[in-house]
């Protein structure tokens, strides 16, 4: 029996200024944890989408309950689970909204104006295409909040390559971005997806920084980036695929050449060989083997030491 998708309408309006795209998988109760942070919303001009890669029909029960409270949801079966990050494509073709705002499953508002805040950002004319805030990590251990400092904000506002320094925006869920009908996420990759992202779009706009914790982020063990942390199988194909498509001349940003050598250490490469179940080794830059070459000859057991394989990192750096 061929299984086709199916669509639940709860409601038809005029192009909301939001659209709220919730990809889903299974876990009903976070849904749920989210939906209720979105009825919460004190502003309202916005549509909800659900794409639902669940094998259960837990999560579209769960949708029709909403039926009142959220009348612009729009509720999407998919036949076959589409995986990450193809599902949160799947919700942003979906939207009418003239505003994207990825939400995954497992994250929520965390406080009633949230939306609101961002839509005010919307309005104002240097506002750029990309707007973020700051978030708050919540595990079954602790609350954690996570702040973007003055300096990366002048790191970002320089170069979107600054991001490999560290991926200080977060999580799709912190973003509200113009919908403009352009490519989206990268399905090739899981690792990198986001802020590879993050780096193309915000290549050809600006962007506007939103000083407070708008956004919960659920953190467990369950999530993708969870499963692929530290498995070379994932880590060393995607970062050569980023390699590849953003150019070997991005190697000329010290962040990007100690992210890479902070890669090769944490998976604990030590020659080019080691590489060679997971890329091919003859595309690989006269660059980055000059980077892999210089660090092999070092004892992982130095590398270790944090401040001392910075300095080395640097010191490769210069003489790259």
């Amino acid at each position: 029996m061929i299984k086709k998708e199916y669509i639940c309408s709860f409601t038809i309006s005029m192009r909301p200024l939001i659209s709220i795209c919730i990809p889903s998988y299974e876990n009903v109760a976070l849904v749920k944890r989210l939906l209720d942070s979105i009825v919460s919303q004190t502003f309202k001009d916005y549509e909800v989408i659900i794409t639902d890669d669940s094998r259960s029909n837990a999560v579209e029960i769960l949708s029709h309950t909403y039926k009142s409270s959220i009348p612009g949801l729009t509720y999407f079966k998919n036949a076959e689970p589409l995986g990450s990050p193809a599902n949160w494509n799947k919700a942003i073709r979906q939207a009418n909204g003239q505003w994207i705002k990825l939400m995954h499953h497992d994250d929520f508002f965390t406080r009633p104006d949230a939306l609101a805040l961002f839509a005010q950002k919307t309005q104002e004319p240097l506002s750029g295409d990309f707007i973020f805030s700051n978030y708050i990590s919540f595990s079954a251990y602790a609350e954690t909040p996570h702040r973007v400092t003055s300096l990366e904000t002048i790191l970002l506002r320089k170069s979107p390559l600054n991001l490999f320094k560290r991926n200080f925006i977060g999580p799709p869920s912190t973003t509200l971005i113009r919908n403009n009908n352009t490519s989206w996420y990268d399905e090739r990759v899981k690792w990198v997806v986001d802020f590879e992202f993050y780096i193309n779009y915000l290549s050809t706009t600006t962007f506007t920084y939103i000083a407070e914790s708008l956004i919960g982020i659920g953190v467990h063990e369950a999530q993708i980036t969870a499963s692929v942390f530290r498995k070379k199988g994932t880590e060393i194909p995607e970062n050569f695929y980023l390699l590849e498509k953003l150019g070997a001349r991005i190697l000329s940003n010290i962040f990007v050449y100690d992210y890479y050598w902070r890669s090769f250490r944490n998976l604990k490469i030590r020659s080019i060989a080691d590489l060679a179940p997971y890329t091919t080794i003859e595309t690989i830059p006269k660059k980055m083997l000059r980077l892999m070459k210089f660090q092999f000859a070092i004892p992982l057991s130095v590398l270790k030491i944090g401040p001392i394989s910075k300095c080395l990192m640097a010191f490769s750096y210069c003489f790259r």
